[in-house]
């Protein structure tokens, strides 16, 4: 019998992500004591008070049966509550919310609302994988810009031609950025507003896996804080609250966007349990543990953006998020510098494996790695010293 895959599958390449964990198994059958900073993903535990308000909502709600589409009304209060003590700004919880099954799985179907065939979708490189495959899936056309050292890690929205723009239905952002860890300024937010305004784009504001998880004074702003009108953003409870196995999250903005999204994923998906919403909830009421959390990261951070120095790796810093963008030594690729770092069992994600050429062909990863600050202080402080007695 012969099983002939759609064109949607057949063409796409494997998932990033999934080759990380292909090459950690394979060490690990070698016997190597690998440390991963390959895939995103906390190694430490989830909080005890989440936890336990995991265990008590599983008792109230054990005959709760299917949960909500768009998120049970206790949810969403909590989220536009959140976004009310975060940035200041007033969401309608019934109309501006839905709840999602964390982020990948919004930020992949939210293009199916918007997106005909033929619709560009102007997206960041490097960035996440799924605005371009949720793009594709949905049969838009992505046009990637770079995100380089020459425009500080933003988006240049001067450099897109005229008849993208007209052509654009979506630019999606994230910032705090992954994997630069660049934060976005008022004023560039500003921009971005008054442009996408002209052009009749929405803005999709990929923002919340990493808004808490800053090393400056300040806290990154939301894009909600300039405008609402055709913004929309993405928050996910994964990485501030080590919760990535929940699969929870929420989008707000403006209704109309809101609205649309939410009849996608009405015929998408069954929603998250009403018992992890619950658990979402309580996490989201908490302030003591993001502080903690993100003192954690800062000294995870400043170990090991000693030890890449020592090692002989060129000095980067990153302002949010826990990845390190590390560039690779003059005339030596990310690959490269993957490979090296794997003979020390040391794990990263490889720059041009979540990047893709710009219509130019230029590849903005090609000479970086993507280092993820998510193994335990204990497994840092290995690896720290593993590159401290190495030459990169």
């Amino acid at each position: 019998m012969d099983i002939k895959l759609s064109k949607l599958v057949s063409p796409r390449t494997t998932y990033a992500f999934a080759e990380v964990d292909k090459q950690v198994a394979a060490l690990k059958a070698q016997g190597v004591q690998v440390i991963d900073f390959g895939v995103g993903d906390p190694k430490d535990p989830t909080p005890d008070f989440v936890i336990h308000a995991l265990n008590e909502a599983s008792r109230i709600y054990a005959a709760s049966g299917y949960p909500s589409y768009i998120g049970a009304p206790f949810f969403r209060s909590a989220a536009a509550d959140y976004l009310r003590r975060m940035y200041g700004v007033e969401i309608d919880p019934e109309t501006e919310v839905s709840s999602t099954i964390g982020s990948k799985e919004s930020v992949f179907h939210f293009p199916r609302a918007f997106i005909d065939p033929g619709d560009v979708v102007i997206c960041p490189t490097p960035g996440y994988p799924p605005y371009k495959v949720g793009t594709i899936y949905a049969g838009g056309i992505p046009y990637f810009v770079p995100l380089t050292e020459k425009t500080d890690f933003l988006i240049d929205l001067e450099a897109i031609p005229a008849d993208i723009c007209a052509k654009a239905k979506i630019i999606w952002t994230n910032y705090p950025n992954s994997p630069t860890g660049k934060l976005a300024p008022r004023d560039w937010l500003e921009k971005l507003a008054e442009w996408a305004h002209q052009h009749n784009i929405i803005i999709a504001a990929d923002e919340g896996c990493y808004h808490d998880i800053y090393f400056g004074a300040e806290k990154p702003l939301s894009m909600l804080e300039v405008t609402k009108e055709g913004v929309v953003v993405f928050y996910s409870l994964s990485k501030g609250f080590n919760m990535t196995g929940y699969r929870v999250g929420f989008v707000a903005g403006d209704a109309r966007i809101i609205d649309a999204f939410r009849k996608v994923k009405t015929q998408m998906d069954s929603g998250t349990p009403t018992f992890i919403q619950h658990a979402a909830m309580v996490a989201l009421q908490d302030t003591a543990f993001v502080a903690q959390n993100r003192e954690m990261y800062r000294q995870k951070r400043a170990l090991m953006l000693e030890a890449l120095q020592s090692a002989g790796l060129p000095a980067c810093e990153n302002e949010g998020t826990f990845y390190i963008w590390q560039k690779a030594p003059q005339g030596m690729t990310g690959e490269e510098l993957a490979q090296r770092l794997l003979k020390l069992g040391i794990v990263v994600t490889p720059g041009q494996w979540i990047s893709d050429p710009t219509a130019e062909g230029f590849n903005p990863g090609e000479h970086y790695v993507r280092i993820a600050l998510v193994p335990t202080l204990t497994e840092i402080e290995e690896a720290c010293q593993r590159l401290k007695k190495s030459t990169l």
